[in-house]
C-alpha cells in the first residue's frame, strides 16, 4: 500500500521470518554461534530460549539455511509439540525420508536408529530441529533423550536444537529430566532489544526494503515512541511500525512522527494488560482465631450435653 509512496521495494516490517531481515545483535550473533557449532560438532543438545516474539524463529531460520548450503547436513524440522510420542516419532522419521506406513513404535525406533548409524558411519550429520519445544509433554522429551543414546567415540549421532520459550527451562528443569539437562552442552538466549538496537533494527529493516533515508522517515523522537510500547521485542516493533506507516501514507506525510505511533499503540491495545482475577482470600487475624476457636469449643460443648439433654426431655 505504501511502499511507492515511500519508495520501498518491498514491505519493510513484514512479520514471516524472512532471514533477509536478521538484524543480528551480539546476542544473536552468539547464538547462532552455539547451535551452528554445536551441531558441527557433534555436541549432542543445544537449547535456544527467548522470550516471544524476540526472534528466535528467524534465527532459526537462518540456521538451516546454513545447514542447507553444507551438504553432509541433513536436519529434520519439528514446528508442532502437540503431538503423541508415537506421532512425534512418525514425523520425525518421515521427515528423514524414512517410511512409517504400517509400522509400530518399536519398528520407527528401529529405522531411526540405523539410519542414524548408517549415516554416523559416513562421518554425515544428523539434526533434530523442535521449533515451540516449550510445548513437547515430558513423554516425548524422554524419546528424545534416548535417541541421544547412539553415540561414537567421537560424538553424538543426532544433533538436537530445541527452541522455545522462557518455559523451556522451567520444563528442563524437572527432576524427572535431570539426565537431559545434564546432557545440555550449550544453551542461549534471546532477549528484548534496547532502545539504541530498536533504532538500529528499524533502519536496517528500512534499508533491506530499499529505503534511501532511514533516519528521516523514522526520526529519533519516533523511535523512542516505538521502543516505548514495543518494550524491544521485534515482533511488536515490526507491527507498530507497519501500522504507522500505513497511517502516515493516510495523511501524506513523509515522515512518521511519534504520536501516529501512540495512536497505533493504542489501538493495537499494547500498554493494557489483563491481570487474571482471583478469589479473594479473607484476612486472617488473631480477633477471627479467638471468634472462631470459641465458636467450636461452644459446639463441641453442646455436642457433649446433647444427649443428658434428649433424656430430660424424655422423662419429662
Amino acid at each position: 500500500m505504501y511502499k511507492a509512496f515511500y519508495n520501498l521495494t518491498r514491505n519493510p516490517f513484514d512479520i514471516s521470518p524472512d532471514p533477509a531481515f536478521l538484524f543480528a545483535t551480539p546476542r544473536h550473533n552468539e547464538a547462532m554461534a552455539a547451535l551452528y557449532h554445536a551441531v558441527r560438532g557433534h555436541k549432542g543438545f543445544v537449547v535456544l530460549t527467548g522470550e516471544v516474539g524476540t526472534g528466535k524463529t528467524l534465527l532459526l531460520r537462518c540456521v538451516l539455511e546454513l545447514f542447507r548450503e553444507s551438504r553432509d547436513i541433513t536436519y529434520a524440522y519439528v514446528f508442532n509439540g502437540l503431538l503423541s510420542p508415537c506421532e512425534f516419532l512418525e514425523y520425525i522419521a518421515n521427515d528423514f525420508g524414512l517410511s512409517v506406513s504400517g509400522k509400530n513404535k518399536s519398528q520407527i525406533l528401529s529405522d531411526l536408529s540405523k539410519y542414524l548409524v548408517a549415516r554416523g558411519s559416513q562421518d554425515l550429520t544428523t539434526v533434530l530441529v523442535v521449533d515451540e519445544a516449550h510445548h513437547l509433554s515430558p513423554e516425548i522429551l524422554e524419546e528424545i533423550r534416548l535417541l541421544t543414546n547412539l553415540e561414537t567415540t567421537r560424538g553424538k549421532l543426532l544433533q538436537i536444537l530445541l527452541v522455545g520459550q522462557p518455559e523451556l527451562d522451567y520444563i528442563l528443569d524437572s527432576p524427572t529430566l535431570r539426565q537431559l539437562k545434564q546432557r545440555i552442552a550449550h544453551r542461549a538466549q534471546l532477549t528484548p532489544l534496547d532502545i539504541s538496537e530498536t533504532q538500529g533494527y528499524v533502519e536496517w529493516r528500512l534499508q533491506v526494503a530499499g529505503a534511501e533515508d532511514c533516519r528521516s522517515l523514522f526520526p529519533a523522537e519516533t523511535i523512542a515512541s516505538v521502543y516505548r510500547h514495543s518494550k524491544g521485542i521485534p515482533r511488536l516493533i515490526n507491527t507498530l511500525c507497519d501500522n504507522a506507516l500505513i497511517t502516515a501514507y493516510a495523511r501524506r506525510l513523509l515522515r512518521v512522527p511519534p504520536e501516529i505511533v501512540d495512536g497505533t499503540a493504542a489501538d493495537l491495545r499494547l500498554d493494557i494488560v489483563r491481570i487474571p482475577t482471583t478469589d479473594l482470600v479473607a484476612e486472617f487475624d488473631e480477633t477471627f482465631a479467638r471468634r472462631a476457636s470459641k465458636t467450636l469449643l461452644d459446639l463441641f460443648s453442646y455436642l457433649r450435653r446433647a444427649p443428658a439433654i434428649e433424656t430430660e426431655h424424655e422423662r419429662s
